[in-house]
């Protein structure tokens, strides 16, 4: 077996046990987003329409310590004393280590969504639904605005990329951090530029880099050691910060170019 193939299985095991340990009944983080769900549940009442779960919890590629648990909640209302009625379940989930949900009222989301078809197509391709309706099964995102969408995001990730290694301390952990930070990012935004180019789309982080790779010819191993790190395959003092951050940056830099040509090209 190649030391690639072994490397592959390696991360994909890992992955896999992150994901059944987050999915199992009884597992720390389900009965945290039980807690939460209830929580929400009393404060909002009747007004609550719908939470979901989405995301990398969901996909199979949650990595503990590095990915988020992703909420999208739907109500009727969303007034400042909505907001203040579910100010309190929001703050102990954020205060557990979280990110705060996303809040929509459904009638606003249907409008916007076109403005988010992204986010959306994600949300819809993986999503579990933790409370009301599945009302994601019939939804369809509008795309026509999706690769002029996708393109903008990849280079304003690449914009936030420089301005976040100006603005860090330049040691190696500072810079582990701002790769570390951004990767997910990139390779949501690489997956997408190659199903809004029409190409297959890649089912995981790792294909989303390998299809940028040979679209540009660009070496990915920066991406690759970042995602090894993230996936406990790799230490951090078997990285070499310095080269991994130069290929780190080069390759986002010719992805947002190349994406940029390609997309133009089918306008």
């Amino acid at each position: 077996m190649s030391d690639t193939r072994a490397a592959n299985l390696f991360s994909g095991a890992n992955l896999l046990l992150s994901f059944l340990n987050l999915q199992r009944t009884g597992s720390p983080l389900e009965a945290k987003l039980a807690e939460f769900v209830n929580r929400l549940k009393d404060a909002a009442g009747e007004n609550l329409r719908s939470v979901v779960l989405h995301g990398s919890a969901v996909s199979g590629e949650f990595c503990e310590g590095f990915s988020d648990l992703n909420i999208l909640c739907l109500l009727e209302s969303l007034a400042t004393v909505d907001l203040a009625q579910i100010h309190p379940a929001v703050s102990w989930w954020i205060e557990e280590g979280n990110c705060a949900p996303v809040l929509f009222k459904f009638d606003e989301l249907a409008r916007s969504a076109h403005l988010f078809a992204l986010e959306m197509v994600d949300i819809k391709n993986d999503h579990r639904v933790l409370f009301g309706p599945d009302w994601l099964e019939d939804f369809q995102p509008p795309l026509h605005l999706h690769g002029l969408q996708t393109v903008r995001e990849l280079h304003l990730e690449r914009l936030k990329l420089r301005q976040a290694i100006l603005a860090a301390p330049q040691k190696s952990k500072a810079q582990l951090d701002v790769m570390l930070s951004s990767v997910s990012r990139f390779c949501t935004l690489f997956r997408h530029s190659v199903m809004a180019a029409g190409d297959p789309v890649p089912q995981t982080k790792r294909e989303a880099v390998a299809a940028i790779a040979s679209w540009t010819g660009a070496d990915p191993s920066g991406f690759e050691v970042i995602l090894d790190f993230r996936e406990g395959q790799r230490k951090r003092r078997q990285i070499d910060i310095e080269a991994s951050l130069h290929s780190f940056v080069e390759f986002a830099e010719l992805a947002a170019n190349e994406a940029d040509r390609r997309l133009a090209a089918r306008r």
